[in-house]
């Protein structure tokens, strides 16, 4: 019940938001807190429950991005084809690398995950006659059944409606036998492998399924912003995702929305800062190992239960 009533209570917010929002800008930073709340739920799953770390995630949201960018634009594809496909497509590779990477452990998982990411950007970067390289390259509205998603308001509404599903999916998953193998994962391999849990299979999963939604919101960013460059799979941006789902709490799915609003929102009240955000994000991350090595929401959540 107490997973439900969280939802309940973020689809309250969502719904009020709006009254609070005076312009687009204000629309706008809602809907990138979205877009990367859906991402780092599903990379909460991978990294909070199955303990999995993965430094190149943000490669999968460039697949996305471009998936749709190149089959809208340059084929002619419907956005939501276009899209779908994307989304099977990064499934299908992420399930090929899954094995042979998640067979590494600790820092050796680390170093693999970030080489998987560097190679899908220089891939965005060099293949500069399908993705325009450097320059990026523009992609068209989405649209369906003779409706455009053109104004910043459509768009809160249709990310904040894709987020509630994210984390009911994911919730689902985490009171599941599933969830409870990642979590046995997590807290012990060995251990899970003589429980008779074959970890191999559940952490591929879990890889594939945290894949697919960064997948999804690539293609949703593409559509919205009308424009995609390789930056969106950088290094940096791998790093903000993690840095997300461990200031808001690993293994609390709305800890990761928490630390995809704070996160998101911090390099607005930054601008004047501009260069220092990647100090700003390792300076974050290191102090909330040292200090909150839980994470702000179940930090928080503890200690009103302790003075309750």
């Amino acid at each position: 019940m107490g997973r439900f009533r969280g939802l309940a209570a973020l689809a309250l917010i969502i719904a009020l938001l709006p009254l609070a929002l005076p312009n687009n800008y204000y629309y706008d930073v809602a809907i990138r807190i979205g877009m990367n709340a859906i991402i780092v739920v599903g990379l909460n799953l991978l990294i909070g429950y199955a303990g999995q770390i993965s430094l190149g995630h943000a490669g999968f949201v460039g697949l996305g991005a471009y998936a749709s960018a190149v089959l809208s634009s340059r084929f002619g594809w419907p956005p939501l084809a276009a899209m779908l496909f994307g989304m099977a497509a990064v499934g299908v590779i992420a399930f090929v690398v899954a094995r042979p990477i998640l067979r590494l452990r600790g820092h050796y998982l680390a170093m693999a995950t970030l080489g998987l990411g560097i190679i899908i950007y220089m891939v965005l970067v060099n293949e500069s006659a399908w993705t325009g390289g450097n320059d990026g390259m523009s992609v068209r509205p989405f649209s369906l059944l003779g409706l455009t998603l053109a104004s910043e308001r459509a768009w809160y509404w249709v990310t904040g409606a894709v987020l509630l599903g994210a984390i009911l999916l994911a919730n689902n998953i985490v009171d599941s036998p599933v969830g409870r193998a990642l979590r046995a994962v997590h807290g012990s391999e060995v251990a899970a492998q003589v429980a008779g849990i074959d970890t191999t299979r559940y952490k591929v999963r879990v890889f594939v399924l945290s894949a697919v939604f960064a997948s999804a919101v690539g293609s949703m960013m593409a559509h919205y912003l009308g424009f995609v460059s390789p930056q969106v799979s950088s290094f940096f941006h791998s790093i903000e995702l993690v840095t997300m789902v461990v200031v808001g709490g690993m293994a609390s799915t709305y800890g990761a929305v928490l630390g995809a609003a704070i996160l998101t929102t911090l390099p607005q009240l930054l601008a004047t800062f501009e260069g220092y955000e990647m100090i700003t994000f390792g300076l974050i991350l290191m102090l909330t190992v040292i200090f909150l090595p839980r994470g702000l929401l179940p930090t928080i959540a503890a200690r009103l239960r302790k003075a309750g």
